[in-house]
């Protein structure tokens, strides 16, 4: 399962200087010494976030420790490419970028692909919230669906403000798009029904597609790639639609009039995984606690709205740009987050189901 962002920032992209990125404060667990002749590759998401983590956390590292960091780009779910590696003991990779489901399948089984990080109680490490931690992954950044709307189309109106209001056609008019499969869209049409955000997993399937069957004929376009929803969103062929984040976002640094509904976002969590076996693991922690600096995690919103896993970071993050990222308070409080486990164990039930119901 894969709802997360692309990276694009609804302000201009900046390019931090290397030197200044550089001078951050660094804890003292950093030894060059140590790490001569070390290299690490990472596998990360490629486009803007191998840019903003190059200038971030790559280089400065390097500069920092001498072990080299490189990122590489790979499938939003390389949890193939990861066990080959592992089985083989052959490293392409030394660590990467994954999501929570990601995780759960690496290390379903008696022998886990992933090797446990053990920084749960590092100083470095500990500040971060359970919630963005498990004993495989390190949580670098929340990704998260939203409800975008055209503020155009309801000027003068009562603008949507929740999943229900998406689902209730006669009282909330518009053009809408919906997107072309279960993930997300189940948990919305639950809470459109008045599910709790704390109630909303395990998914009762009977009544989210209960709740989808109202709005099926009001529904022209079902979406497929985030891309197709931000142009809709700047050409105005829609007026409200849920998405992931980073969409409508780039949609506004384009100049559209769109507006976000954050009440009742649906989150989930990228992570810091170590390959099991790789004979480059304790440089990968050495890289993981680098990370976890909040000033250098503040630095990331240079390049779009990051999804800050280290509270502090906010406290170096411009007081009006924070409350475009996922985890700013008032955002992460009114959200559900996504539970990696309930998706794992019926991702292909409900596949089956909705693609069933796309035909009927």
């Amino acid at each position: 399962m894969s709802t997360r962002q692309t990276g694009w920032s609804r302000r201009t992209l900046l390019k931090a200087g290397a030197a200044g990125t550089a001078a951050l404060a660094m804890p003292a667990i950093w030894s060059p010494a140590r790490a001569q002749n070390k290299r690490i590759v990472v596998r990360d998401d490629g486009g803007i976030y191998t840019k903003a983590y190059g200038e971030v956390f790559y280089k400065p590292f390097t500069a920092a420790t001498g072990i080299e960091v490189v990122g590489v780009q790979a499938n939003a779910e390389p949890t193939a490419q990861i066990r080959s590696m592992v089985e083989a003991k052959s490293y392409t990779w030394d660590m990467a970028k994954i999501s929570e489901p990601a995780i759960l399948m690496l290390t379903t089984g008696d022998k886990p692909m992933l090797e446990k990080h053990g920084l749960e109680n590092d100083p470095a490490v500990a500040g971060i919230p359970k919630q963005y931690m498990s004993e495989y992954g390190v949580g670098t950044n929340v990704y998260t669906t939203v409800l975008a709307y055209r503020t155009d189309a309801f000027k003068g109106r009562k603008a949507p403000a929740s999943w229900k209001d998406f689902y209730d056609v006669a009282g909330v008019p518009g053009r809408r798009a919906l997107r072309k499969h279960p993930f997300d869209t189940i948990e919305q049409a639950l809470m459109a029904d008045g599910v709790p955000t704390g109630e909303v997993y395990p998914c009762d399937f009977d009544r989210a597609f209960k709740t989808l069957d109202r709005i099926k004929k009001d529904i022209p376009i079902f979406w497929t790639s985030g891309a197709q929803v931000e142009q809709m969103l700047i050409s105005g062929e829609v007026d409200l639609v849920p998405t992931w984040v980073s969409r409508p976002q780039a949609a506004i640094a384009a100049g559209a009039p769109v507006g976000i509904v954050w009440d009742q976002n649906i989150w989930g969590l990228d992570n810091w995984a170590i390959l099991a076996g790789t004979p480059n693991a304790d440089a990968c922690r050495q890289f993981i606690k680098f990370t976890c600096d909040p000033k250098r995690q503040a630095e990331l919103v240079k390049y779009f709205p990051a999804g800050v896993t280290m509270p502090d970071a906010f406290k170096h993050i411009d007081a009006a740009i924070a409350p475009n990222c996922p985890t700013f308070p008032a955002n992460i409080e009114k959200g559900v987050k996504i539970n990696a486990q309930f998706w794992l164990d019926n991702q292909q039930k409900a596949l089956e189901r909705y693609n069933a119901w796309l035909l009927s």
